[in-house]
């Protein structure tokens, strides 16, 4: 991933990531639910979006309807690699306990952690 997307911008990934490709209208309604928004804002926002391509879009009829260009594990991969070499210094340990110790895990997910860690290593011999 070249470009770093803004925490407005992950909201929109994030809603075309749960729907699909999304028009700025349905994107701004959602949007709206939980902060005051202008629609021209949006638009502008996904304008932006589009010509850094984070975006692609299609004509359907008089509108233009969005897709992500890249999925979320991109997006993701790259935003967590650049947080591991700036937050905590290249420390992927850090960054995990920082993780677990700040948010509280349930049992299972525990378990799921523990059984991956098992499989890096099992993979690492």
């Amino acid at each position: 991933m070249k470009i770093k997307p803004t925490e407005s911008e992950i909201e929109v990934l994030a809603l075309i990531w749960q729907q699909g490709p999304l028009t700025v209208r349905q994107i701004h309604d959602q949007i709206k639910t939980s902060r005051d928004i202008g629609y021209t804002t949006t638009l502008k926002i996904m304008h932006i979006m589009f010509e850094k391509g984070l975006l692609e879009r299609s004509k359907q009829g008089k509108t233009h309807l969005y897709d992500a260009v890249e999925s979320p594990n991109e997006i993701q991969d790259g935003l967590l690699n650049k947080m591991v070499k700036t937050v905590f210094h290249g420390s992927t340990k850090d960054l995990i306990m920082q993780a677990l110790g700040s948010a509280k895990a349930s049992k299972e997910e525990l378990e799921e952690i523990r059984a991956y860690l098992d499989k890096l290593e099992k993979e690492k011999k």
